[in-house]
């Protein structure tokens, strides 16, 4: 839901109409795994909506939060998270 909340958000992709963002994130959900959330570690971060990204990565066990907002999620590192950019995961992807 937040990444339909942003992505929806006018002039944040120009380049796509409403119908197409939503039918990349319809796939996205296709292709993913929902992760159940167990413990709360709120408040982590400024905003909630972060925490809540946050707190799936540390239930999922995943090293890494990909994001183009690195400075919204400062902190996670103490909790094991690492925030990198899309190119920045792009360079660890083992072809």
């Amino acid at each position: 839901m937040e990444y339909e909340e942003v992505a929806l958000r006018p002039g944040m992709l120009p380049a796509l109409s409403s119908a197409q963002i939503m039918a990349i994130i319809n796939g996205l959900c296709v292709l993913a795994r929902q992760q159940q959330i167990y413990f709360s570690w709120r408040p982590h971060l400024p905003d909630s909506d972060d925490d809540m990204v946050l707190e799936l990565a540390l239930a999922a066990g995943t090293p890494y939060i990909i994001t183009n907002n690195l400075k919204d999620f400062r902190g996670a590192e103490s909790l094991g998270i690492r925030a990198i950019t899309a190119a920045q995961a792009l360079t660890r992807i083992d072809y």
